[in-house]
Protein backbone atom coordinates (compact mmCIF):
# COMPACT_ATOMS: atom_id res chain seq x y z
CA UNK A 1 0.00 0.00 0.00
CA UNK A 2 1.04 3.51 -0.40
CA UNK A 3 0.73 5.95 2.03
CA UNK A 4 1.83 9.40 2.45
CA UNK A 5 3.86 9.78 5.74
CA UNK A 6 7.06 12.28 7.26
CA UNK A 7 10.87 11.57 6.85
CA UNK A 8 13.25 13.08 9.50
CA UNK A 9 15.79 14.72 8.78
CA UNK A 10 17.69 18.02 10.35
CA UNK A 11 20.40 17.68 13.01
CA UNK A 12 20.07 16.43 16.56
CA UNK A 13 17.54 18.08 18.44
CA UNK A 14 16.26 20.01 15.67
CA UNK A 15 13.94 18.09 13.48
CA UNK A 16 12.84 19.07 10.10
CA UNK A 17 10.19 16.87 7.86
CA UNK A 18 9.77 15.99 4.29
CA UNK A 19 6.59 14.82 3.15
CA UNK A 20 6.36 11.86 1.07
CA UNK A 21 4.74 9.38 -1.08
CA UNK A 22 6.45 6.00 0.10
CA UNK A 23 5.16 2.39 -0.33
CA UNK A 24 4.25 1.16 3.16
CA UNK A 25 7.03 -1.49 3.94
CA UNK A 26 9.62 0.99 3.05
CA UNK A 27 11.70 2.20 5.98
CA UNK A 28 10.80 5.90 7.69
CA UNK A 29 13.60 7.50 6.49
CA UNK A 30 14.31 4.99 3.36
CA UNK A 31 13.21 5.25 -0.56
CA UNK A 32 10.29 7.69 -1.21
CA UNK A 33 8.40 7.80 -4.61
CA UNK A 34 7.71 11.31 -4.38
CA UNK A 35 8.42 14.57 -2.32
CA UNK A 36 4.99 16.55 -1.65
CA UNK A 37 6.34 19.29 1.24
CA UNK A 38 8.15 19.73 4.45
CA UNK A 39 7.37 20.76 8.07
CA UNK A 40 9.73 22.57 10.05
CA UNK A 41 8.24 22.39 14.23
CA UNK A 42 11.36 24.53 15.14
CA UNK A 43 10.38 27.36 12.84
CA UNK A 44 8.59 30.56 13.32
CA UNK A 45 7.92 32.02 10.38
CA UNK A 46 4.36 31.32 8.83
CA UNK A 47 6.69 29.03 6.05
CA UNK A 48 6.95 26.21 8.60
CA UNK A 49 4.96 23.95 6.54
CA UNK A 50 4.54 23.81 3.34
CA UNK A 51 2.42 21.15 0.62
CA UNK A 52 1.99 20.65 -3.14
CA UNK A 53 -1.86 20.52 -2.58
CA UNK A 54 -1.90 19.65 -6.45
CA UNK A 55 0.00 16.48 -6.05
CA UNK A 56 -1.46 15.51 -2.34
CA UNK A 57 -4.82 15.41 -3.96
CA UNK A 58 -3.58 13.25 -6.72
CA UNK A 59 -1.86 10.69 -4.48
CA UNK A 60 -5.06 10.68 -2.36
CA UNK A 61 -7.63 10.02 -5.31
CA UNK A 62 -5.19 7.40 -6.48
CA UNK A 63 -5.68 5.86 -3.20
CA UNK A 64 -2.53 6.77 -1.30
CA UNK A 65 -3.50 7.10 2.68
CA UNK A 66 -2.28 9.89 4.82
CA UNK A 67 -0.63 9.03 7.95
CA UNK A 68 -2.33 10.51 11.12
CA UNK A 69 0.11 13.31 11.43
CA UNK A 70 -0.10 13.99 7.78
CA UNK A 71 -3.69 14.02 8.19
CA UNK A 72 -3.40 16.55 10.88
CA UNK A 73 -0.95 18.87 8.95
CA UNK A 74 -2.65 19.07 5.69
CA UNK A 75 -6.10 20.36 7.92
CA UNK A 76 -3.61 22.85 9.35
CA UNK A 77 -2.01 24.36 6.61
CA UNK A 78 -5.59 24.26 4.54
CA UNK A 79 -6.20 26.45 7.50
CA UNK A 80 -3.27 28.68 7.09
CA UNK A 81 -4.58 28.97 3.52
CA UNK A 82 -7.81 30.01 3.77
CA UNK A 83 -6.47 32.62 6.89
CA UNK A 84 -3.98 33.89 4.20
CA UNK A 85 -6.41 34.29 1.99
CA UNK A 86 -9.19 36.18 3.99
CA UNK A 87 -6.34 38.49 5.29
CA UNK A 88 -5.63 38.98 1.61
CA UNK A 89 -8.99 39.89 1.08
CA UNK A 90 -8.95 42.19 3.77
CA UNK A 91 -6.06 44.32 2.63
CA UNK A 92 -7.23 44.88 -0.74
CA UNK A 93 -4.37 42.93 -2.34
CA UNK A 94 -6.37 39.78 -3.54
CA UNK A 95 -9.82 39.94 -5.80
CA UNK A 96 -12.84 38.24 -3.43
CA UNK A 97 -13.15 35.82 -5.99
CA UNK A 98 -9.68 34.24 -6.53
CA UNK A 99 -9.93 34.02 -2.97
CA UNK A 100 -12.85 32.39 -2.49
CA UNK A 101 -12.13 30.10 -5.04
CA UNK A 102 -8.39 29.10 -3.14
CA UNK A 103 -10.15 28.53 -0.19
CA UNK A 104 -12.88 26.46 -2.07
CA UNK A 105 -10.00 23.99 -3.60
CA UNK A 106 -8.66 23.84 -0.17
CA UNK A 107 -11.70 22.55 1.51
CA UNK A 108 -12.39 20.22 -1.20
CA UNK A 109 -8.77 18.16 -0.89
CA UNK A 110 -9.81 18.25 2.91
CA UNK A 111 -13.25 17.07 2.33
CA UNK A 112 -11.64 13.72 0.29
CA UNK A 113 -8.61 12.93 3.60
CA UNK A 114 -12.09 13.12 5.72
CA UNK A 115 -14.17 10.94 3.72
CA UNK A 116 -11.88 7.91 4.15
Amino acid sequence: MVVIRLTRSGAKKRPFYHVVVADQRKPRDGRFIEQLGHYNPVSKDKNYLRFDLERMTYWINNGAQPSERVGHLMQEFLQLQATQAKAAVTKGTEEPKEAVEAVVAATDVKETTTSE
